[in-house]
């Protein structure tokens, strides 16, 4: 069982280092496995341009890095699909996710529902502007690095959303470590098939 970080690389400097390595530490913490190392030690990052960096790790100390030249996905359409699924931490294993993703139909990604609440989409984490805020579920799929950080920075809040609520919404954003917080530019009426 392997699991994964994607840690962005910019000009030399790992953005956003010290929640991937809260992360990295809780999961092997969580499964009662191999002592963390620290990132910085292991990541020899390129000095120049844009990457997405890939650290994959096992439970027993082994791992493996690699720099992968990065070009953001355009999204514009998220089908909602109601799926019940577990990952909580970042795992390799992502043949659930794959098959749903291969449903999405004519949209570019999917945002999942679980239990009548949204969760997030394949790739993101998601946050919704209600006019004044900008609201997270409360449950997300996966505890994402971007999101941790932009809640401890209050600036935005976990709410249970429901999916019959979504129309309320102005605004969404995909929150990942390689895009930060991306606002669509469009209605979620519009973006939501």
């Amino acid at each position: 069982m392997t699991f994964f970080e994607t840690i962005k690389i910019e000009n030399g400097k790992a953005v956003n280092l010290e929640y991937h390595q809260r992360r990295y530490e809780k999961t092997l913490l969580d499964l009662g496995r191999a002592k963390p190392q620290n990132l910085v030690d292991l990541i020899a990052t390129p000095q120049d341009g844009l990457y997405r960096c890939r650290f994959v790790y096992d439970l027993v100390g082994g791992y493996e890095v690699e720099f992968l030249s990065y070009k953001k996905r355009d999204i514009k359409k998220l089908k909602l699909v109601e799926a019940d699924l577990a990952y909580s931490y970042k795992s390799s294993d992502r043949e659930a996710l794959d098959e749903l993703f291969a449903k999405r139909e004519e949209c570019d990604d999917l945002l999942f529902v679980q239990g009548g609440l949204v969760s997030d989409t394949t790739i993101a984490n998601v946050a919704f502007f209600d006019g004044s805020v900008w609201l997270s579920p409360k449950k997300p799929l996966l505890e994402g690095t971007t999101r941790a950080r932009l809640l401890d920075e209050k600036k935005i809040h976990l709410a249970d959303i429901e999916a019959n609520d979504l129309k309320r919404f102005k605004k969404i954003a995909l929150l990942n470590a390689m895009i930060g917080f991306d606002i669509l530019q469009k209605s979620v009426e519009e973006i939501v098939c």
